[in-house]
């Protein structure tokens, strides 16, 4: 799993931050280093390491006398990231409608075909990746690509969220949504296509207390 480049401590993060987002660690799941070490090829320290920088963005905990276990997902944390988002992004979609161009809505139209065809695959990691690669190019659009890159480091928690709704919920929805982001851009319409963009981040409004009641023992407050 080591490469050559950053430290062996940054890439064991790197690999247990992805693993935590996709839920492929569940939460409350405890960590063992060693065997950790053993999955990665390396040794203790850089895993010890990486288990602390986790603790500290809040995706791992320590409970004394009992070890480091993968942290709930914070609901506090997703509702914030979620009002963040949309605050942001509303502004960021009117800027791209005042400067909109057909290269812009072409690329758009690329990427929702893209993402029903990662639907129809049931691809859930590449259709999340492709949302993303959706926003952040309407942040790019918009000249402000470096505010994506903020918001992305705030949004963990509701990552952790969004790959857990993608394995349970219909992608068509989502899809649909940038399709009304889209189709107001294209018909120039700035109001609408804030409004479709509001409701868009909103729709986590109507996941979260679904999930959080299938699988209470993933959440905290």
């Amino acid at each position: 799993m080591v490469t050559s480049g950053n430290s062996t401590a940054q890439q064991v993060y790197a690999w247990l931050h992805g693993r935590i987002l996709r839920g492929e660690l569940e939460p409350g799941a405890r960590l063992s280093e060693t065997e950790i070490a053993g999955q990665a090829g390396v040794s203790r320290q850089p895993v010890r390491e990486a288990f602390i920088r986790l603790t500290a963005t809040g995706l791992a905990e320590v409970r004394p006398q009992r070890g480091t276990f993968i942290g709930r997902i914070s609901v506090k944390a997703v509702l914030s990231a979620r009002l963040i988002r949309e605050a942001v992004e509303s502004d960021l979609i009117r800027m791209v409608s005042a400067n909109l161009d057909d290269a812009l809505l072409t690329r758009l139209d690329e990427q929702l075909a893209a993402q029903r065809e990662a639907s129809e695959r049931q691809d859930v990691e590449a259709f999340i990746t492709l949302d993303d690669r959706f926003h952040h190019s309407l942040a790019v659009a918009a000249g402000h690509g470096d505010v994506w890159d903020v918001l992305e480091g705030l949004k963990s928690q509701m990552n952790r969220l969004r790959h857990i709704t993608a394995r349970v919920f219909d992608h068509q929805k989502l899809i649909e949504q940038h399709g009304a982001i889209v189709q107001a851009l294209r018909e120039g319409n700035a109001d609408a296509a804030e409004q479709a963009m509001r409701l868009h981040l909103r729709q986590v409004l109507n996941d979260l207390p679904e999930i959080a009641r299938s699988k209470p023992e993933f959440f905290t407050k």
